[in-house]
């Protein structure tokens, strides 16, 4: 099993999948891989650190989290070796192309990334929406083996094939508003872990998240501070989709982008689904609907 994370920053992975992807990896086994495919150069968000001291600080932070978590971490690349700008992400050809090479040379089982918001009242993150937009974009071409030529020479007489992924939308903060979901995933015994894991983000949680003021978030004073906090934001998010649960839940949404799955596929694959609080008649319904429509 194999499962990619595509997101726009630093520290997004742990605000997204990270609870579930540790949950998965619990009941996968030692075969089992995660990877964080980070687009952007994490420079940018901050209030005084310079630029460049703020994207090596950023990526030190994700380094030190991928070490406790224990996924990989690749930060993408554009065709030109440049990694692309915080706050200007766009779906430009460059883009699409470094997506679709890292997709394939992964080829996950199952590809996580933030939703396309519906609703046109609802808040987005630039780089958020252009990470979104580029994967659904590219989907179609994973599995068109010289889509990209131009960008990444090949031999165009031969080809091999790349397996698409099952695409699920993660759970996206930023958008205000877009609170629908599929699937529920209890990440209470993983807890901990992920606390540390967001914790390893010392200069977003201290220094720029609480400037920013958009997030609750107080510069915790210690772990068991930025816990606790953790676990209100957990418990005031099920609240707010309707989830009736004490224990931290992540949410996801799963897309016709990629591969369609069944329902059955998607409860064998995915741990621990907090079955009270996921929408398996609607989700079942569309599937089939998709089906039927391929």
């Amino acid at each position: 099993m194999r499962i990619l994370c595509v997101h726009a920053h630093f520290d997004d992975y742990e605000f997204a999948v990270a609870g579930t992807f540790e949950r998965w990896r619990q009941k996968a086994g030692p075969d089992f891989r995660a990877r964080f495919l980070v687009c952007t150069d994490g420079a940018g968000g901050h209030q005084f650190r310079p630029r460049a001291e703020t994207a090596r600080l950023r990526l030190k932070e994700q380094m030190d989290s991928a070490q406790i978590g224990g996924f990989e971490l690749e930060v993408l690349r554009l065709p030109d070796g440049e990694v692309p700008r915080e706050a200007s992400l766009q779906t430009e050809p460059g883009l699409l192309a470094a997506l679709w090479r890292a997709i394939r040379e992964f080829e996950p089982d199952y590809l996580f990334c933030p939703p396309v918001p519906s609703e046109p009242l609802s808040g987005v993150h630039v780089d958020h929406l252009g990470v979104a937009e580029a994967v659904r974009k590219v989907a179609y071409l994973i599995n068109v083996p010289h889509a990209f030529t131009p960008e990444y020479p090949a031999d165009e007489t031969r080809s091999r094939f790349c397996k698409t992924p099952v695409i699920i939308n993660a759970f996206d903060g930023y958008q205000y508003g877009e609170n629908s979901y599929d699937l529920a995933v209890d990440i209470d015994p993983v807890f901990a872990k992920l606390s540390q894991m967001y914790y390893c983000h010392r200069s977003q949680l201290q220094e720029w998240l609480p400037w920013v003021a958009r997030h609750a978030i107080k510069a915790p004073e210690s772990l068991d501070d930025w816990t606790r906090q953790l676990r209100e934001r957990f418990l005031r998010r099920n609240q707010a989709l309707g989830i009736q649960s004490n224990h931290p839940v992540e949410v996801f949404t799963v897309t016709a982008w990629g591969t369609i799955p069944t329902l059955e596929q998607l409860q064998t694959d995915f741990p621990e689904l907090l079955a009270e609080a996921c929408h398996f008649n609607l989700l079942e319904e569309r599937l089939r609907r998709w089906h039927a429509l391929g």
